[in-house]
């Protein structure tokens, strides 16, 4: 049986990513169970400082068993993701190179992949029915304020409430046009594999 485990910083994605990876699992490794272990929450600000990375990704793997599996996933905000995410990879693994581990940095943010996906969503959580995906949803700075902004007057978007709700429905292939989200598939195929491939 195949375990992975996410680190994640938000409410929201604590149960999200758990449907996430399950979603995934069911695409593409149909005839494998796959045990999503509960996410590890992680204060985005510590992560990225001296040794806070390197302590999570060992409760990590100690949680997940000598096969587990370990993704850590967090959102760029203001950073940039092209150097944030190789250099956490880096250092996630000289923490424990024994594992098979893969970093994914939403540009901004996880609710970037709503908007990218935004057609399939329509109807629920109040969402718009009628909208379409914006040109590059990954270039909107606030995506819970945009998708707050298409919802009645009387709802607004709240991770901890909407984001396993959408992250449900959502439909992966034009979640995929997104970069970061592809990258997301290919990683999290990657890690389902009986040998995972190291991308370079």
């Amino acid at each position: 049986m195949r375990k992975i485990i996410a680190i994640v910083e938000g409410r929201g994605e604590v149960a999200a990513v758990r449907v996430l990876l399950r979603r995934i699992a069911a695409e593409v490794s149909p005839l494998e169970h796959v045990s999503v272990l509960p996410p590890i929450r992680v204060d985005r600000n510590k992560v990225t400082s001296p040794d806070e990375l390197e302590r999570m990704v060992g409760i990590a793997a100690n949680r997940s068993g000598p096969d587990g599996r370990i993704l850590v996933l967090l959102d760029a905000d203001k950073d940039c993701p092209a150097r944030l995410g190789p250099e956490l990879l880096r250092r996630a693994r000289a923490a424990r190179s024994d594992r098979h581990i893969r970093v994914v940095i939403p540009k901004s943010e996880f609710g970037s992949w709503f908007l990218a996906s935004v057609e399939s969503l329509g109807g629920l959580r109040g969402i718009d029915p009628s909208l379409a995906a914006p040109n590059d949803p990954e270039s909107v700075r606030d995506a819970k304020g945009w998708l707050t902004a298409r919802m009645p007057d009387s709802r607004s978007y709240r991770p901890a409430l909407d984001q396993a709700a959408l992250t449900d429905a959502m439909d992966f292939k034009s979640a995929r046009s997104a970069p970061s989200f592809n990258k997301l598939w290919r990683d999290v195929c990657d890690l389902l594999r009986d040998s995972p491939q190291y991308p370079s």
